[in-house]
């Protein structure tokens, strides 16, 4: 009985850190906002109130500038979003209709300007995004791409070959199943066994398997995909050639 008992606490407490687990191997799917809030003179505006509104689910959440005027928001769901900034004796300034996709690191930051808080500084247009917080190449496929794209066999891994530095080795003529598929994709000339494959956070890969993919889902499950070939942080440290978030 008491050898039951201790079996049964050796389940639980692997099945709790497992699913303790979950939320840091999926933050690799969520995206990220980081940006400075400044005053006309370009004085740093702390504890300044960021909110950052979900357009498709109206969930809104809130960060607050530090003493340098930064914030970082992580963990942000894909989508599209309002983003407004707000501080005692300044108007209120807003970005709108920001896109963010897959693993993203976007900066969207505010100069405010003097006035009262009823006061409404709205940005409509998006500006030229250039990614200047990271030295990162990637490449990402949207899914209005991965709608109207022609893939062979409706094999999702064939996208891997559509990344800049991308050569292609995938079998076409290997059938595409829900628990497997072929993934033979090298990125400028590393070895396609370096490689991984990211899926909902998790790793895709089957490694007993000589690189085989361990599912291979529909196109028409997946959101976005995004091929990380260089210089990626250590977020996805995982692999040492071509890191793809599905």
């Amino acid at each position: 009985m008491v050898a039951l008992k201790l079996s049964n606490l050796r389940y639980l407490l692997i099945l709790f850190v497992l699913l303790a687990g979950l939320p840091f191997r999926a933050s690799g799917q969520e995206a990220t906002i980081v940006g400075t809030v400044t005053d006309p003179s370009g004085a740093a505006v702390a504890n300044a109130k960021i909110t950052l509104t979900n357009m498709e689910t109206t969930i809104s959440r809130i960060f607050t500038t530090n003493d340098s005027g930064q914030y970082v928001a992580v963990d942000m769901h894909i989508g599209h979003y309002n983003v407004k900034a707000e501080a005692s004796g300044f108007k209120v300034a807003e970005q709108k209709d920001l896109a963010l996709q897959v693993g993203d690191r976007t900066r969207v930051d505010f100069q405010l300007a003097l006035g009262a808080a009823t006061e409404t500084v709205t940005v409509e247009a998006n500006a030229v995004r250039v990614q200047a917080d990271s030295g990162e190449v990637s490449n990402v496929i949207d899914g209005s791409q991965i709608e109207n794209l022609s893939i062979n066999g409706r094999g999702i891994y064939q996208l891997a070959a559509l990344a800049p530095g991308a050569s292609s080795q995938i079998d076409t003529t290997a059938p595409n199943t829900p628990v497997g598929g072929s993934a033979g994709v090298e990125y400028n000339g590393l070895r396609q066994n370096h490689n991984i494959y990211l899926l909902d956070g998790g790793e895709d890969d089957d490694r007993g398997g000589a690189g085989g993919m361990s599912i291979a889902p529909s196109p028409d499950a997946i959101a976005e995909f995004r091929t990380l070939t260089s210089n990626y942080s250590a977020d996805y440290g995982l692999s040492s050639a071509g890191t793809n978030v599905l």
